[in-house]
This record gives C-alpha cells, structure tokens and sequence, in this order.
C-alpha cells in the first residue's frame, strides 16, 4: 500500500486536521477519511481512500459508514460495479452540526417531561425547567446562527448553482 508521501503538503494537512478532530473525541480514523475525502476533487472508492491512507479499505469501511450516518459523506454507487464512491455533500459542516443534529430538541423533551414528573413549584423542578429552558435558548441560538451561516456562505460565493 502506497500512502502519500509524509512531506506532501495535502498530506500533511490530511493528518494534522484528523489529529484536530481526534483531539476533540472524533474518531481518528473517520477523520482520516473525511480529510482525504475533503482534499480529493473527485469522489473516492474506499479502495482509493485506503491507498491515499496507507491502509487497507477494510480499515475504511468502518470510518465511511460512521460519516455517513452524521451525513458527513454521501455514498454513491460506481455504475456497472458493486464498489461506491465517497464524496462530501456540498455545505456538510452545517448539514452535520445544525440539520443533522436533534439531540437539543431530544433534550429539551425529555426535561419538559422531567418538570411534569417533578413539579414546576419544586426545587428539583426549577433546576430541570432551567436545564430546559438552557437548551431552548441553545436551539434558537443555533437556528439564527444557521441563519447567518447561510447569508455568510452566499455572500462569499460558497453557494453552488441550484442551491438554496
């Protein structure tokens, strides 16, 4: 397996961003994965990611399968063929961390029923009602800002033809 040369730039952009995103609990493999994907101009089957990796595909099915369930890479099927492709969707950063992601409406769900069970007058009420109350002001906050990111990304030019 022929991975990169380690003094390639692309190379090293790949690995020290995978390293970022490992630092913060990515797993270090998917984002491997991603950042090569990120850094091809066209898609890649897991055979070609491996090979830029120096891994095996093997070892890339289980970060491509991660990336796709947070909708960080769309499979698409190689005609005339049983391999995929990998490619990133356009606008991923915002698909995975505001679309994507329900866990503040999850959390706000479950403290609503949390003040029910407890009581909104109870002391214990009051701390999951604020716990609440954090996470509707997170949601909002995180709507105006997708709101923003998109005004942002039309006007630097980032908006594809056909795009919203």
């Amino acid at each position: 397996m022929a991975a990169t040369d380690g003094h390639d730039p692309v190379h090293l952009f790949v690995e020290r961003m995978a390293l970022t995103f490992a630092e913060v609990g990515s797993p270090r493999m998917a984002a491997r994965v991603l950042f090569t994907v990120m850094s091809a101009d066209d898609p890649l089957t897991a055979a070609e990611i491996g090979e830029r990796l120096g891994v095996s595909a093997a070892a890339v099915s289980g970060a491509v399968r991660y990336l796709t369930q947070f909708g960080m890479l769309i499979r698409e099927p190689v005609p005339r063929s049983r391999r995929d492709r990998y490619r990133m969707p356009d606008n991923p950063w915002y698909e995975a961390t505001i679309t994507k992601t329900g866990i503040y409406k999850t959390f706000i769900d479950v403290a609503e029923s949390g003040v029910t069970a407890l009581g909104p007058d109870t002391p214990a009420g009051e701390r999951v009602a604020e716990m609440r109350d954090f996470f509707l002001f997170v949601q909002e906050e995180i709507d105006s800002l997708g709101e923003r990111w998109r005004a942002r990304r039309a006007a630097t030019g980032h908006v594809r033809p056909g795009e919203a």
